[in-house]
């Protein structure tokens, strides 16, 4: 209760540092905050899978890809469709992807799921390449219609302009994190935690564990799709290499790990410091990956727990009263 007057000022300074930030730092350090924030969702879908279920992806990129060009293709071939139906288009599509893989894919766990991921990632990324009369193959999709953002007597939002595009971006991540977060507190979030922890306790329970699997699987990869839809639009283009590459899907398992898979926040905290990594080094060398791969082993060797993991720590060893040591309470 101490503490909350404080958490309120942050949230407030952070809101309003949301609100004017366009106006503070300029249009490229916007345009780079709306990339973060897009990756920032996408890999908090994949930490939804992985970090509350305990089920490892290598094929995430699948749902941003579908849901990416789900969106443009809609775009491209509806003339005079609206906006959020285009975006749940892309979404719809993710869904409908991930229920097909259901039955093949909720009743393995570990290796064996991982390992059909990838596989049905690389599939895709193929399907993209080869249907060249519906995704444009190499090419992939671009300069199709934006239309504006219009809620008839709410909002009309031409999102072409960079920075009202920041605007419609950041209410549509946050509503879509702030959707997944819910489901983390809900007692289904319990479920979820139980069959990473515990798998047979929860069968014990009296819940099936594919048709709880199946659910996750499909919000995770949903809200991927929005992702992927997001930046179709912020980029008029999605390409088959850009949305179903290997390294779209590794980018989320990296933000993950070096974020920390324990907390709901890890993965922003990830995307927020491999996007500055990547925004720094990229002005003295091209080599980005190399430093992204070196600051990845530096994390796994020294704090495996993530930023987020870290931040526990110093929070735990400074701003916890003496008298909070477990060790100290137990020779009391």
């Amino acid at each position: 209760m101490k503490n909350r007057p404080v958490k309120v000022i942050l949230w407030a300074l952070f809101l309003g540092v949301l609100v004017f930030y366009p106006s503070l730092f300029g249009l490229y350090f916007t345009n780079i905050f709306v990339i973060f924030s897009i990756y920032a969702l996408y890999a908090t879908t994949f930490n939804y899978l992985l970090g509350y279920t305990g089920l490892l992806s290598f094929g995430h990129a699948m749902f941003f890809g579908i849901g990416g060009y789900g969106t443009a293709i809609a775009l491209e071939r509806i003339q005079g469709l609206p906006l959020l139906p285009a975006i749940i288009i892309g979404a719809l599509a993710a869904v409908m992807l991930a229920l097909i893989l259901c039955p093949l894919l909720v009743r393995v766990s570990g290796t064996a799921f991982a390992m059909l991921t990838l596989a049905f990632g690389q599939l895709m990324h193929v399907l993209a390449l080869k249907l060249r009369w519906l995704t444009g193959g190499e090419d992939g999709v671009g300069g199709f219609p934006i239309p504006p953002f219009h809620i008839p007597g709410v909002i009309s939002l031409d999102i072409t302009d960079p920075k009202k595009f920041y605007y419609f971006a950041m209410v549509v991540l946050a509503l879509s994190m702030w959707v997944i977060w819910f489901f983390t507190k809900t007692p289904f979030g319990s479920i979820q935690t139980g069959i990473r922890d515990n798998p047979r306790r929860v069968e014990y329970l009296g819940f099936k564990l594919p048709h709880t699997k199946a659910v996750v699987f499909i919000i995770s990869g949903g809200f991927a799709g929005v992702a992927g839809s997001i930046y179709a639009l912020f980029q008029n283009l999605i390409s088959a290499d850009d949305a179903f590459g290997i390294g779209n899907s590794f980018a989320p398992i990296i933000m993950t790990v070096v974020g920390g898979i324990e907390s709901f926040f890890g993965p922003i905290f990830g995307s927020a410091i491999l996007s500055f990594i990547d925004e720094l080094t990229s002005r003295y060398t091209e080599r980005v990956e190399i430093v992204t791969g070196l600051i990845l082993i530096l994390v796994i060797m020294f704090a495996p727990k993530g930023f987020s993991g870290f931040l526990r720590f110093m929070r735990g060893k400074w701003l916890s009263p003496p008298n909070a040591n477990p060790a100290l309470e137990e020779t009391k």
